[in-house]
């Protein structure tokens, strides 16, 4: 994408934001709150029992070559669906090389992985697992072997998908896809504000509200998860980052160093190219960027506005902000640890 196409979208971000002075619920309306549920695919239906079947799938570390790593590892639901450090550990004390995405909300990105190389939360589940830095099994297939060696799965995936259902790669991903269809934080203060509450907002978070669509940010973080306005799922929302590369920031958190959706695809045209993140529950998953090199938010409001606007903000235009980005922090789901089935004593022999 080039600099022209960015200032256009830069300039349709102040277009609404003409929109939404002063902002009142009335008018913020043009604002999308958070939906009750998720988009779910056709071939994916829900049922509670293929969801707490994905839930044990999600907790269990024994899809991991050495039975250490779970999704939960990374993707922590006692918190914010991260694990709070720049990169991840997988299987033998590896370290990954990208930022762990926060899980909660994830289903309503049209693309999944940082770079997007994955169209739906089923083919997302299956990477991990035979990715050699993370779950390291040799193949996801093997890890659905490994599953059908503990008997004792197999009345939750019969009940999940039907007597005498497979046990293989796809109903494990289609399992904990349907897990995570169910990890939504609605009802945030931003949300009840949309939906018309004029006193969930503070007058500091009104303002950083108009100052976060006035600097521009809304021309690419927009929609309901503020990832980018909706797309039909594999699509995508991409941007590239940095956009502004002679920023001094560029240098100082090693933004070029990861070509990102280039590593994907093999295209120049995909080189430090992302899929746009989304900001809901921001505040509770530093470290910031693909690399994890920023760890608090408020300098994260500056790298962003450097390198994408090329533009630099007050203290106060940033205190603003930020506030503004912590009301769409929302209601975690109460959840409990799933009790899991029993294996062999030979499982990792």
């Amino acid at each position: 994408m080039n600099h022209s196409s960015v200032f256009q979208q830069i300039l349709r971000g102040a277009v609404l934001s003409a929109l939404l002075l002063p902002c009142t619920p009335a008018v913020a309306q043009n604002w999308q709150p958070l939906p009750d549920q998720p988009p779910i695919p056709d071939d994916n239906p829900m049922n509670s029992a293929k969801i707490n079947l994905g839930k044990m799938l999600y907790f269990d570390p024994r899809l991991s070559s050495t039975g250490t790593v779970s999704c939960n590892s990374c993707h922590n639901l006692a918190e914010g669906g991260d694990d709070s450090r720049p990169t991840s550990f997988g299987v033998h004390g590896k370290l990954g090389g990208r930022n762990a995405p926060t899980v909660w909300n994830a289903a309503f990105l049209s693309a999944q992985f940082w770079d997007g190389r994955t169209a739906t939360l089923e083919e997302q589940a299956k990477g991990p697992l035979a990715n050699p830095v993370e779950m390291g099994m040799e193949s996801a297939d093997a890890a659905a072997a490994r599953i059908r060696e503990i008997s004792g799965y197999r009345p939750y995936f019969d009940r999940g998908f039907g007597q005498d259902s497979e046990i293989n790669a796809d109903t494990i991903a289609r399992a904990m896809a349907a897990f995570e269809r169910t990890l939504l934080t609605p009802h945030s203060a931003f949300d009840r504000f949309v939906n018309g509450d004029k006193g969930a907002l503070t007058e500091q978070q009104q303002s950083g509200m108009r100052k976060f669509a006035a600097t521009g940010c809304t021309a690419c973080h927009s929609g309901v998860n503020f990832a980018g306005r909706e797309l039909p799922m594999g699509t995508g929302f991409f941007q590239k980052f940095p956009t502004f590369s002679d920023s001094a920031y560029v240098e100082k958190y090693g933004f070029l160093s990861d070509a990102g959706r280039f590593e994907a695809t093999g295209k120049e045209a995909d080189r430090h190219i992302w899929r746009v993140p989304g900001l809901r529950n921001i505040e509770h998953t530093a470290p910031y960027f693909h690399n994890g090199a920023v760890s608090s938010l408020e300098e994260a409001v500056r790298v962003m506005a450097s390198t994408q606007l090329n533009r630099s903000l007050t203290d106060q235009d940033v205190t603003d902000i930020v506030a503004f980005l912590d009301s769409l922090s929302g209601e975690f789901p109460e959840l409990t640890l799933p009790r899991l089935p029993n294996g062999p004593g030979n499982l990792f022999q």
